[in-house]
C-alpha cells in the first residue's frame, strides 16, 4: 500500500562529473552574482569547518527531529554525494553527530548540509568533511519516520532536486540546476578572472576606477555641497 510522504527513490541521474568539478574553485559569491544575487540558501544555515562542498544532491526529507531515512540514505549515496536534508528548519534536535559524518566520510561522500540541527559540533569543526547546518543541540534524534529519499525537498528557502549541483563555501551554499550548469561556470569563471585583475591594480597600483558610481549618483539627482 502507498504511504503519501513515506518514499525513496533508489537512484537519479548525475551531472556530468567533469561539469560539476568545474565549479570546484569558483567562490560561491562569484557564482550568486551570475544568477541575479538571489540564489543563496538561507543564510542561517552555517559552515562547521572550512571544508569547502561541492556534489550532486542526494535529497532526504525527514520529519523534525527524526533521522530514520539518513541512515537509510547513508547506505544509498555514492562517492561524491552531497546529501542534503530537509528538517523542517528545527533547532530542538539533532539529526545526526559525529559516528554518521565520520561514516560518510569513510564511504567517499562530498558533504552533509541539514536545514535543523546537528550536535558533536567541536568534533566536527575539526574534520576536514563539509558539514552545514542551521542549529546545535545536544539533544540526540528519533528514528521513527516517516521521510522521503530522492524526491525534490524545500532547503534554506530553495528547492533542491535530486542531481542539482551543490556549491559551498564559508559564505554560504548555492543550488545549481544541471541544465544551467556550463553556461553557469562560464559567468562566474569570467567574473572571477574580471575580479583578480581588478585585485591586481589595487594592489599594484593603488587604483579602484569606478565610474559607475557618480554616474549613478547624477542618476538619482544627489546633492553634492
Amino acid at each position: 500500500m502507498k504511504h503519501i510522504g513515506c518514499k525513496i527513490v533508489r537512484d537519479f541521474p548525475r551531472p556530468d562529473p567533469a561539469l560539476v568539478e568545474r565549479f570546484r574553485n569558483l567562490p560561491v559569491a562569484n557564482i550568486d552574482d551570475c544568477m541575479e544575487r538571489t540564489a543563496a540558501v538561507d543564510p542561517a544555515i552555517k559552515p562547521l569547518n572550512n571544508a569547502k562542498l561541492l556534489g550532486p544532491a542526494f535529497t532526504i526529507k525527514v520529519p523534525e527531529g527524526d533521522n530514520l531515512m539518513f541512515h537509510k540514505a547513508m547506505d544509498m549515496a555514492t562517492p561524491g554525494d552531497v546529501i542534503v536534508i530537509d528538517a523542517g528548519g528545527d533547532d530542538k534536535r539533532a539529526i545526526f553527530g559525529a559516528l554518521m559524518i565520520n561514516y560518510c566520510k569513510v564511504r567517499g561522500l562530498a558533504g552533509v548540509i541539514v536545514d535543523g540541527s546537528i550536535r558533536d559540533a567541536e568534533e566536527l569543526s575539526e574534520m576536514d568533511f563539509p558539514v552545514y547546518a542551521r542549529g546545535i543541540t545536544p539533544n540526540g534524534p528519533y528514528k521513527n519516520g516517516p521521510g522521503e529519499i530522492n524526491t525534490p525537498i524545500a532547503f534554506g528557502g530553495k528547492v533542491v532536486c535530486p542531481g542539482d549541483i551543490i556549491v559551498g563555501d564559508r559564505d554560504g551554499i548555492v543550488v545549481i540546476k544541471p541544465e544551467d550548469a556550463e553556461l553557469l561556470a562560464e559567468k562566474a569563471e569570467g567574473v572571477l578572472a574580471m575580479e583578480n585583475g581588478i585585485l591586481k591594480k589595487i594592489l599594484e597600483e593603488g587604483s579602484y576606477v569606478r565610474n559607475w558610481v557618480d554616474e549613478k549618483l547624477e542618476s538619482i539627482h544627489c546633492e553634492i555641497v
